[in-house]
């Protein structure tokens, strides 16, 4: 086997994980997003593949007795060839930082009736309650009449460029199809972490502080190198004397 060949088919068993890994996926997004989805992780293991389940409400998922979740590990061993499939179920700690749980949320609010800029701020409130930096809740489709728009509602602030995109926000789009047709949900969040830019003014006695420190580590190393010193000295005259 040439490298060439050898080369394309690790690619084509990593493409082919993370193929089944988005089919999963939304596979249990449809099935279970009334409940709080979050994701799903999954990992090859010696003796089978560990998939882990994230969502907010872990007890609708498992099942009574466990029934749902021997259901799913059947259809990810028939359907999906997953070998072995050990399936656990954790519930997310902070489901309204979770932009996938928030955007399931909203559009299962629309299929209940709700108006779509009512459930909107509600979203956007119950994020910002608990603690982001920034959120924007985009609802599209035909909102009122015929002709299909967008509304768009941000609070706080809500990073679009740079390396804070990738670091501190996430997004999510869910679908919900309704009567006069579908509309589209997309949350995005910011968490309240320090950015690259960020500068944080010390206090005088910070300042004060530190100096201290400093001096009290250049008179450490001062010392020590007049200890290295004499210790060098007393060595050199001792062999003079012995000589």
């Amino acid at each position: 086997m040439s490298a060439t060949s050898a080369k394309r088919d690790v690619k084509r068993i990593f493409l082919d994980q993370n193929l089944a890994k988005v089919k999963v996926d939304e596979y249990l997004a449809n099935k279970f997003y009334s409940v709080g989805y979050a994701g799903v992780d999954i990992q090859r293991t010696p003796l089978g593949t560990r998939v882990v389940i994230y969502a907010e409400r872990s007890g609708a998922i498992i099942g009574r007795r466990g029934a749902t979740i021997r259901q799913i590990t059947k259809i990810l061993s028939e359907w999906f060839g997953l070998p072995n499939p050990q399936v656990t179920v954790v519930r997310v700690e902070e489901p309204e930082l979770n932009a996938r749980v928030m955007a399931f949320r909203l559009a299962v609010a629309l299929q209940r009736g709700y108006h779509f800029r009512r459930a909107a701020y509600n979203i956007l409130r119950r994020i910002m309650g608990a603690g982001a930096k920034g959120a924007q809740v985009k609802v599209s489709g035909k909102l009122r009449g015929e002709r299909a728009r967008f509304e768009k509602y941000i609070a706080g602030k809500v990073y679009k460029s740079g390396n804070q995109v990738v670091r501190l926000t996430e997004r999510a789009i869910a679908h919900v199809l309704l009567k006069p047709g579908v509309e589209g949900v997309e949350v995005i969040i910011a968490r309240d972490e320090p950015t690259d830019d960020s500068v944080k003014i010390k206090n005088p006695e910070e300042v004060k502080e530190f100096v201290q420190k400093v001096r009290e580590e250049l008179e450490a190393m001062k010392g020590a190198e007049a200890t290295v010193e004499e210790a060098a000295s007393v060595k050199e005259t001792q062999e003079g004397e012995a000589q």
